[in-house]
């Protein structure tokens, strides 16, 4: 096509890698500017905590690439075994101790998919077999559920 349009050639996974990085980075900028105490404050009944939700999605993305594409337990992981577990903030984690592990595994999940096509059947998670394809998508929409809760809760602790 020419002229005043120009046309963008994305392949799905160009497009769902894209969107999964916008969602790693969004997530991460709502620990922008807040402080520790900040960072671990319960502004509602259940353990979510800014600091916690990025806790969460790390072990998310553990979870599905690491475990479910590249086959790994999450006993040989170190992964805590439920997602209720994985929200737990410890007296020890820091901002920038949780933010250095979500970015580590960020970028061993693009190692791990690396080769693998989106189409390939993969067997490690134990829900069952999944296509990437699949993988990617409920990696997104994990993301984005989640980034929605750090929103909101950044949004109530600087109102404050």
């Amino acid at each position: 096509m020419t002229g005043a349009f120009e046309v963008l050639v994305d392949d799905d996974r160009t497009q769902l890698e894209a969107f999964i990085e916008d969602y790693r980075i969004a997530i991460e900028a709502t620990l922008d500017g807040v402080t520790e105490e900040q960072a671990r404050e319960r502004l509602v009944p259940s353990a979510t905590t800014l600091l916690g939700l990025l806790k969460h999605v790390t072990w998310m993305q553990r979870v599905w690439f690491e475990e479910c594409i590249g086959g790994g337990s999450r006993v040989e992981l170190g992964l805590v075994r439920s997602p209720a577990e994985s929200f737990v903030v410890d007296d020890d984690d820091t901002i920038v101790g949780v933010v250095a592990a979500h970015r580590q595994a960020c970028a061993t999940a693009r190692a791990v998919v690396v080769d693998v096509p989106l189409d390939a059947v993969v067997t490690g998670h134990r829900s069952g077999p999944r296509t990437v394809h699949w993988v990617y998508l409920q990696v997104l929409r994990e993301l984005a559920h989640h980034c929605g809760h750090a929103d909101i809760l950044r949004e109530q602790l600087l109102a404050a």
